[in-house]
């Protein structure tokens, strides 16, 4: 594998990385006023995410600077074309880690109720926006034959755009919701798996359409049986919420989202960027890519920190891995800390 399939290859890992552990964040924030009926059950909702959201967006950072890094090209092409989306990921974002660290300043229920809506918003904006700006890249830019955007600043956002955003909020919901009932104990947990139960094939299509335009467009054989591995995770993941085997669901809903983008990056590549002006167009990633002595030192940066970070963050998910209840926690039970 020559280095640019390589950093090609470890981009498409850390968008579904992100995707899957921010994920839930923002499924669970986007599902408090829906399951959350009672003010001790809101803060139980956000007592599972407390201690890795903010961790689980360094994926988003570590995404968009590899992007960067190795793919120049790319990033110049990609961020000005959608300014707009990714403008409304930061706001949302913004506001979200705000909101988490306001909210338990005061004990004042009209404060803490205004928080939480903001979380949930925050949460919304933010997925939907990555979902947008994700869902017009494979699909499409309307990019001509300098990587420039043709058209105003709305160009970029049509049904490519809005198929990405339903794709990337649907998942996030039912990934909230089967994490709530992995993480919970008592009614709590009951509801998060009734929802997951009712709405996980439904979660499902927008993602396996995308990926499966995607794959139609310019598809192999092998991206083929990937987005069947991901239709058929999710009649694993239902079948197993049925049976009540919270940890086999979410593993299954997990494998949905990592066939799904299996297909779309594999069936994409070596295009970065498509152009829906002409296909001559199409940016790849030989093009968009830096040196080799570049990458090669990238790779070798990568190779000695990638493990560190990866084994603090699952050293972190080990620490806070056991069931929440809404009753107050014993003396000797490890604090559950809300950053």
């Amino acid at each position: 594998m020559d280095l640019q399939t390589l950093w090609f290859t470890a981009v498409a890992v850390l968008w579904t990385g992100f995707l899957l552990l921010e994920g839930f964040d923002f499924g669970v924030a986007a599902l408090l006023p829906v399951l959350g009926r009672r003010t001790d059950d809101r803060h139980l909702m956000l007592r599972t995410i407390g201690p890795v959201w903010d961790g689980n967006e360094v994926w988003l950072i570590t995404a968009a600077g590899a992007v960067f890094a190795a793919f120049p090209g790319w990033y110049a092409t990609w961020l000005p074309a959608l300014y707009l989306p990714f403008v409304v990921v930061l706001l949302g974002l913004i506001v979200r880690a705000v909101a988490f660290e306001w909210r338990h300043s005061s004990h004042d229920p009209r404060w803490d109720a205004t928080w939480t809506r903001v979380i949930t918003g925050g949460s919304l904006v933010a997925a939907a926006g990555i979902g947008a700006a994700l869902g017009a890249t494979t699909l499409g830019l309307p990019i001509d034959g300098d990587g420039t955007r043709v058209g105003g600043a709305f160009a970029g956002l049509g049904w490519s755009s809005v198929l990405g955003a339903a794709a990337v909020l649907a998942y996030s919901v039912v990934h909230g919701a089967l994490f709530l009932a992995l993480k919970t104990e008592g009614p709590l947990r009951l509801r998060a798996r009734a929802f997951a139960l009712r709405w996980s094939p439904v979660g499902a299509l927008p993602l396996l359409a995308w990926a499966g335009l995607v794959h139609l467009r310019s598809g192999t054989p092998v991206t083929g049986v990937l987005w069947l591995v991901a239709a058929l995770a999710v009649v694993v993941t239902w079948t197993r919420v049925r049976l009540d085997r919270e940890g086999q669901a979410f593993a299954g809903w997990a494998t949905v989202l990592l066939a799904s983008a299996a297909t779309l990056f594999g069936a994409a590549f070596p295009v970065v960027v498509p152009s829906t002006v002409d296909p001559a167009f199409d940016l790849t990633i030989a093009e968009a890519s830096v040196s080799d002595y570049t990458l090669t030192v990238m790779t070798w940066v990568a190779a000695v920190g990638l493990p560190v970070v990866l084994a603090y963050q699952a050293w972190t998910y080990w620490v806070f891995r056991r069931r929440l209840t809404a009753e107050p926690e014993h003396d000797d039970a490890p604090a559950e800390v809300v950053a």
